[in-house]
């Protein structure tokens, strides 16, 4: 039984890796994990904030019901892999950030789930577009995912390269940080760079104001609390002998909790504006919350280190693991549903599936599959419980 499931979700996982789509555009990914979900028999709707869809099980009695997150876009990245038989065949599209193993891994569960029927409930696999963006999950809410397809939890998880392969971390409360994005756009005069006395120089403006940005999460932000602040782009208007008139600051911010971020939002905007109006300059200044901070459920943390114990060593999971300032579009659905984020370990120390996230020369660790797709199944099983008795 093992060694066929893992040839399955081995075939499974290189047949998407070959065909990425990028968010919103995954028309033959839902089509081919959505016909193998309907094979397994389960109940299928599909076109729900776009390509997404929800596949749905039942067995016994229990009116409770569980949520499965797999995430489904590719990254518009080119693949850089010699020799790689199952590469990407997509110019300029791969699977760089294990979405393919994800879903691998949760239509693994399906099978496991739909053979055994050992569950109490519904089961329901939510295959979610557009995840890198964070505009997926979004998307889903806004066209009636939890109202439509109600769910007692959420459960979801990524592959972790630097963790050692078919090893657990999760945490409760805030495991991944929000991501905000920042454009601080600055008018000022333009002028002859052998003049500067006759313009206002947006570029010292724009100096003084990256400096200062720095200062906020050393003395405005709480030092228990953690938060990034990064500028990233600063583009100007001029040439080798013209001061310009427009400066453009794009950046970044990260945090685990929305005080946090309405406290960076509010500090960069007192001081944009207050530098630009000190030497006469205009200021506007944009900001967007890209990703909601991804903050886990205290009472269905234990259920998930349960169930990766059931398919680990007690050792092999961390219940505690420090908080990442990577951003994953799974917080939005916490927003709305409790539940719980979980880290596989992909490989570490220079072993298959230690290459980065978002590294050109990527690749899932078919190692994993099984244990991933087990995971799930696991998951629901205890979640669907009214009580867990965890034997870790």
């Amino acid at each position: 039984m093992e060694t066929s499931l893992q040839a399955q979700l081995q075939q499974w996982r290189r047949h998407l890796h070959q065909n990425p789509e990028t968010g919103f555009e995954e028309h033959r990914t839902a089509d081919y994990t959505a016909g193998i979900l309907s094979a397994l028999g389960y109940e299928v709707v599909r076109g729900i904030g776009g390509t997404g869809f929800v596949a749905s099980l039942r067995a016994g009695t229990s009116e409770r019901a569980i949520g499965l997150r797999a995430d489904m876009d590719a990254l518009a990245i080119a693949e850089h892999a010699p020799g790689r038989a199952h590469a990407s065949r997509a110019p300029g599209r791969m699977h760089a950030c294990g979405h393919d193993g994800h879903m691998a891994m949760s239509l693994g569960a399906a099978r496991l789930l739909a053979e055994r029927r050992d569950f109490d409930g519904t089961v329901r696999f939510i295959f979610q577009p557009a995840e890198e963006h964070g505009r997926g999950a979004k998307a889903m809410m806004a066209d009636g995912l939890f109202e439509r397809f109600p769910i007692d939890a959420i459960f979801g998880a990524h592959n972790m390269p630097g963790m050692a392969a078919r090893t657990f971390a999760t945490r409760a409360g805030g495991i991944m940080a929000s991501e905000d994005n920042f454009v601080i756009r600055i008018e000022a005069r333009g002028t002859h760079a052998a003049r500067p006395h006759m313009g206002v120089d947006p570029i010292v403006i724009g100096s003084q104001i990256v400096m200062a940005l720095q200062g906020i999460v050393s003395r405005n932000v709480d030092p228990s609390e953690s938060a990034v602040v990064s500028c990233t782009e600063f583009i100007t208007d001029g040439l080798r002998n013209v001061i310009p008139s427009n400066v453009v600051i794009k950046g970044d911010t990260r945090s685990y909790s929305t005080d946090v971020q309405r406290l960076l939002e509010t500090r960069m905007r007192e001081l944009s504006e207050g530098f630009c109006q000190a030497h006469g300059a205009r200021c506007t200044v944009e900001y967007t919350h890209e990703f909601a901070p991804t903050v886990n459920s205290c009472e269905w943390v234990d259920i998930a280190a349960c169930a990766a114990a059931q398919v680990a060593e007690a050792d092999a999971v961390d219940r505690d693991v420090t908080p990442m300032m990577i951003s994953e579009d799974f917080g939005a659905f916490l927003q709305a549903i409790p539940g719980n984020f979980m880290f596989i370990g992909n490989g570490a120390n220079g072993e298959t599936g230690s290459t980065p996230l978002h590294n050109a020369s990527y690749d899932f660790n078919d190692e994993i599959l099984t244990t991933g797709a087990r995971y799930f199944a696991e998951v629901a099983r205890l979640a669907l419980k009214s009580a867990v008795a965890c034997k870790a």
